[in-house]
């Protein structure tokens, strides 16, 4: 069952931690001053003699200064009381006089299910363990071995064998009291209406355990061992916890190699992440059985600004190279990019760093080329075009490559590198400069001046005339404010909402992690503090509303986030704080980040249309910026409906 924080802070404000941890340790009467709410006591984690122990009334806090334990009440009785959270819930609020909330039965029910579905995960992965380990897992094991996977990196990633058998999972799971329907839903038995006995999913293959960001087990992936099996590779289908294009193997180790400022290594599969983790490449990731997406690149950029992205070096490879520059282009930000690294021809990391070390391997990484350098090589790996209509064709390529970037700042970098990478590349021979210089020219040459990229300069969204006049277009065109740059905003209401709703309650950053993973803010402070959440949160679940802005404060956001909720309650918005229910708290983000999703839509439709605008003026194209800044006008309206949502819920109007 959830608590709100509200519920949970109003406990700590009736009962003081003093009372609560007074039942179980002794009161040092020398050092302890209760007029000022100050009680010491030896540490009740740790054997001592000197008391180090300190509990804090007014701050409702406990912290032993000798063995660095610390939280709050139920903190307490959950490590040292031996109670579970709700038993630590229920225990202090009846000594507080608080009845307990009501139950939301719905949301008890789904996160029965998840957790459920958690557990039934957790014991197959046990059971795969166990039969790697038995006689039947002898030639998984070989398999490992020769692979080079050593049992201690076996047991690190929790690698186990799926025997050759129909039933075997099933009947396991079934004696530990799995139901057949919960089998279905984890993805374990393949079912259906043509399949009269459902039976195991996966048989005979070593088995990859496939984890979330928390380290939770939520799906499998497994490799065959027979060579005439029908798939080599085979992972589990799409669950309400699995979904492939939004995972990554290895993530939660690769964020804690990101944090100790280790390099974010994307490779193809399971034994390329393995046998780089083992070369000391903590960073590596993998996509499952899929292409890189969207999301992908978003999850990437949360742990890494520039991930390192190793491609093979064969003709399939080089195609997934050039898809996922295509996508990555069109994503950039400022600041956010990445590197390129190919691989030697027939050489996977695996192969690389077994047969030349790792030493190989780094080496490659650190010279990963940058997006625009990948870029330019794969238009021109055919070499210098001959004919000036190859030279035509080459600038258009390139320049359409320019326009699916949406930011306007980097496409203007992008046009202005790929134009003198131009003139370099057309640029005349020497004997031809030289007849030049002296006012000749051989066989009419000239220099490189573009084509595409002729005489144009990138300025506000829109690309003018340099040196050749301006562009053909009408007064009301060229006076446009659309046409103009145009200053970073304030933070907007609904960026309040998602940041103040996520520090006051917590628990909405776990349950909306995948929609927090792609959220672009416009303000870096709520960029800042929504991923510092979102570390905090991974790091330790269990954290409550008051550590979490103390840990805020003491990196250094304690005026942003005391400037946002003093922005909001002049606002008259109410949702996100403190003392909101938990159920409110959630519409009111959930409107909030559907509000931002679309604002940020229409912004990109903005770049776009601006882009548009720049290399072919016209009417029709003003008219289509007009539309979309009416359209962000009347989203940005929107943000009344957050403050007249209180009347929903039954409360008064805020006066003025």
């Amino acid at each position: 069952m959830r608590f709100s924080d509200a519920f949970l802070e109003d406990i700590r404000q009736r009962l003081p931690i003093s009372q609560v941890v007074g039942e179980y340790v002794q009161w040092d009467k020398r050092k302890s001053q209760a007029a000022r709410g100050d009680y010491w006591a030896c540490c009740p984690f740790h054997g001592e003699k000197t008391p180090s122990f300190h509990a804090d009334d007014r701050r409702g806090r406990y912290h032993c200064f000798g063995c660095g334990v610390s939280g709050d009440h139920f903190r307490f009785l959950t490590e040292h009381g031996g109670l579970n959270f709700p038993e630590a819930v229920k225990k202090l609020a009846g000594e507080a006089g608080i009845a307990l909330p009501a139950r939301d039965e719905k949301e008890e029910k789904r996160d029965a299910q998840r957790a459920s579905m958690h557990d039934v995960l957790e014991i197959a992965t046990q059971y795969f363990e166990a039969a790697l380990a038995n006689n039947i897992g002898a030639r998984a094991r070989g398999y490992l071995n020769g692979r080079g996977v050593l049992p201690l990196i076996q047991t690190r990633f929790r690698i186990g064998f799926a025997p050759d058998s129909r039933n075997g999972l099933k009947e396991h799971l079934a004696a530990n009291g799995i139901n057949a329907a919960q089998m279905a839903a984890a993805g374990l038995v393949v079912h259906g209406d043509d399949i009269a006995v459902p039976y195991d999913r996966f048989r005979n293959r070593v088995m990859f355990p496939i984890a979330d960001y928390r380290g939770k087990i939520i799906a499998f992936g497994g490799r065959a061992l027979d060579p005439n099996a029908r798939a080599k590779y085979l992972n589990s289908p799409e669950t309400e916890l699995f979904h492939k294009r939004q995972t990554l193997y290895n993530l939660q180790g690769a964020q804690k190699a990101a944090r100790g400022k280790k390099p974010l290594i994307v490779v193809e599969g399971y034994l390329d992440v393995i046998a780089a983790v083992t070369a000391g490449f903590e960073g590596a990731v993998a996509p499952l059985g899929t292409a890189l997406s969207e999301e992908h690149v978003k999850l990437l950029w949360r742990v890494s600004e520039i991930p390192v992205l190793c491609f093979d070096g064969d003709e399939a490879g080089q195609r997934a190279m050039a898809r996922t520059c295509e996508i990555v282009l069109s994503m950039l930000e400022p600041g956010k990019s990445v590197n390129i690294a190919t691989l030697p021809d027939d050489k996977d990391p695996d192969d690389l760093i077994r047969e030349q070390g790792a030493e190989a391997f780094s080496e490659l990484i650190t010279n990963g080329r940058p997006l625009v350098e990948t870029i330019w090589a794969l238009e021109t790996k055919e070499g210098v075009p001959n004919t000036p209509e190859g030279k035509a064709a080459l600038e258009m390529r390139l320049a359409d490559r320019v326009k699916t970037i949406g930011n306007s700042s980097i496409n203007r970098h992008y046009f202005d590198a790929f134009k003198q990478k131009l003139q370099v590349f057309f640029a005349p021979s020497r004997q031809h400069q030289n007849w030049q210089s002296r006012g000749g020219n051989a066989q009419g040459s000239r220099p490189y001046k573009g084509g595409a990229f002729k005489g144009r300069d990138f300025k506000g969204g829109a690309f003018k005339g340099v040196g050749s006049g301006h562009l053909n277009i009408s007064e009301n065109l060229r006076n446009s404010r659309l046409l103009k740059n145009s200053k970073g905003a304030e933070i907007s209401p609904r960026e309040a909402v998602i940041v103040n709703a996520l520090v006051n309650h917590p628990s909405l950053v776990e349950e909306q992690f995948e929609r927090l993973a792609g959220v672009e803010f416009y303000s870096s402070a709520a960029k800042k503090i929504v991923t510092a959440l979102i570390d905090m949160v991974t790091s330790d679940p269990n954290l409550d509303a008051g550590e979490i802005k103390t840990a805020l404060v003491e990196a250094g956001f304690g005026d942003d986030i005391v400037r946002m909720e003093r922005f909001l309650a002049r606002q008259g918005i109410w949702q996100s704080g403190a003392e909101t229910e938990l159920a409110d708290a959630k519409t009111g983000l959930n409107h909030a980040l559907a509000l931002h999703y679309k604002s940020v839509d229409l912004n990109k439709e903005l770049k776009a249309a601006e882009l548009a605008l720049g290399h072919e003026p016209s009417e029709e194209s003003f008219e289509r910026l007009r539309d979309i800044q009416n359209q962000i006008t009347s989203v940005d309206g929107t943000e009344a409906l957050i403050e007249g949502f209180g009347l929903l819920s039954g409360r008064a109007t805020p006066s003025f």
